[in-house]
């Protein structure tokens, strides 16, 4: 139950921080940038939308597209705009910033993405795109048992019963009197082998066989993201158990 507890609370804390997470990964200038061009769409606006497209997306369509993702919003002011998605990568001098946001519009939800690269101080439209979302992004992605398939359950059992027993045998192996050094045991004990990940929000799931994973199970969420819940093998707690006894008895008979 105090395990339980202690996984409420972080994921509490998460909820709360998420917001103040993000815009630590773009600075006002770079959301100011971003904004700017949103607007710009909005109010239908596309000459300095087009003026700044990189060559690599400009082209005979591009009004044409434009248009079609300045009829997808609202004519309306938004009542809400949030930042939930921040990328910045830095390769040979130049910079690509992608910036996301979702817009609520009464209701009607909206997440907008836009990607500008710096090169020698000129900056480019990179990436622009428009997404209607049915509700918020918190919203799809809040971790709740209801609607959950067979398949999203047996994961998260997996994920729980991998942790249990990796503790149990950590605690295990800690407590007993080994012939060796019981440190190579404890690390085999610590990593799990293997993964199989579900997407908690949509269901989709995965299997990796070549990967190792600390305490063979893990529960990770970006900020507004979906819930990933993983699960590996504990080979190192399993053959411990299994082994417990020898060792045991070889100190004994010692």
């Amino acid at each position: 139950m105090r395990h339980v507890l202690c996984l409420l609370v972080v994921l509490l804390l998460c909820a709360c921080s998420q917001q103040e997470m993000i815009e630590k990964f773009a600075s006002p200038q770079e959301q100011a940038t971003a904004k700017g061009y949103i607007d710009r769409l909005r109010a239908r606006d596309f000459g300095p939308i087009e003026s700044a497209a990189d060559p690599s997306v400009r082209g005979p369509n591009l009004h044409a597209t434009l248009t079609r993702m300045a009829d997808m919003i609202p004519a309306q002011e938004p009542t809400s705009v949030k930042l939930v998605g921040a990328q910045t990568n830095w390769m040979a001098g130049v910079t690509r910033v992608n910036l996301t946001y979702e817009y609520d519009f009464a209701g009607k939800w909206m997440v907008i993405n836009v990607a500008v690269r710096e090169n020698g101080g000129a900056k480019t439209i990179v990436g622009f795109n428009v997404y209607p979302e049915s509700q918020s992004l918190e919203s799809q992605n809040r971790f709740t048992f209801s609607g959950k398939s067979a398949a999203q359950y047996l994961i998260l059992a997996m994920a729980i019963v991998a942790v249990l027993l990796t503790f149990y045998s950590l605690v295990a192996c800690v407590r007993t009197k080994l012939a060796g050094r019981k440190w190579p045991w404890i690390v085999f004990i610590l990593f799990g082998v293997g993964s199989v990940a579900v997407n908690w929000s949509t269901g989709e799931w995965s299997i990796r066989v070549l990967f190792i994973q600390l305490f063979s199970a893990s529960a990770i969420a970006q900020p507004y993201g979906p819930w990933i819940i993983s699960a590996s093998i504990p080979v190192g707690a399993i053959v411990f158990l299994i082994q417990r006894k020898k060792l045991r008895a070889s100190v004994a008979g010692s």
